[in-house]
């Protein structure tokens, strides 16, 4: 009988991953896509030693990623580019960056942003918790800091058992801090009730941000550490397929918006 990898054999060994690795199959359409389409859209980049990671000594440079410099957008787990391509349509002179950690979503994504002819848009396969302190790091040489953070509907890990999986959890407040400007926006939605009171705790004990809406528009049933602190809807997030699911499930959504405070 074979032994399991060692953790010097295995590079994921003890990683904690916000997301699964599905099927990488990209079919026909997706694959032409890709080879046509993919080297203006998708930001290559040295690859770490496990699954979905940027090497730790890279610097990747996003203004010349983009070809300018333009005020930032970050979006973690961007699906199939619904949000950031309507984003990117509205506001042509911001840069939009797609951060998405599944192959067929961001083929999907290369195919929205030819499909709606976008230019500002760019897209890396990667695990946003691992890379964005690499993108971000300070230095000698920086990327420029974001003027939001998107990060809506991320996977819910819906048993308890797993919600040490998710994506908004302390340690990523840290690392949102690192990407966003002073002043810049951390924007939030979830139609699961317990994971938007988690995300609201987050916010509300990290000394980096603050919530315009603190101890506002309460929900009953609210079993975190606070109460209150939820958005209204943000006018700029259209109706995506994620949202329309958990409404049609009967699920409440939540918005919650963290304001990036002075260190």
């Amino acid at each position: 009988m074979s032994q399991p990898p060692t953790p010097e054999q295995n590079p994921n060994y003890g990683r904690i991953m916000s997301f699964t690795r599905r099927g990488s199959r990209l079919g026909d359409k997706y694959e032409k896509v890709m080879e046509q389409y993919g080297p203006a859209y998708v930001i290559d980049f040295p690859s770490g030693p496990a699954q979905t990671t940027m090497a730790q000594d890279v610097f990747v440079d996003l203004r010349a990623a983009f070809g300018r410099s333009a005020p930032l957008v970050v979006e973690i787990g961007p699906g199939s580019g619904e949000q950031t391509m309507s984003a990117a349509l509205s506001r042509p002179e911001w840069n939009f960056l797609a951060i998405e950690a599944w192959s067929p979503g961001v083929a999907r994504c290369v195919n929205a942003a030819v499909r709606e002819g976008v230019q500002n848009v760019r897209i890396m396969e990667v695990d946003a918790a691992q890379a964005l302190p690499i993108l971000f790091r300070r230095g000698e040489v920086e990327n420029p800091r974001a003027r939001e953070v998107w990060t809506f509907f991320p996977d819910p890990w819906r048993k308890k058992r797993h919600h040490k999986r998710r994506l908004v959890s302390d340690d990523f407040a840290e690392t949102v801090a690192l990407v966003l400007e002073q002043g810049g926006v951390w924007r939030m939605a979830t139609d699961w009730a317990d994971y938007a009171w988690q995300m609201r705790d987050v916010v509300a004990n990290s000394p980096h941000f603050s919530n315009p809406y603190s101890e506002k528009n309460p929900d009953a049933a609210d079993q975190g550490q606070y109460r209150g602190g939820f958005a209204k809807r943000w006018p700029g997030r259209i109706m995506t397929r994620f949202e329309s699911r958990g409404i049609e499930a009967g699920r409440k959504i939540y918005d919650i918006e963290a304001i990036r405070e002075r260190d």
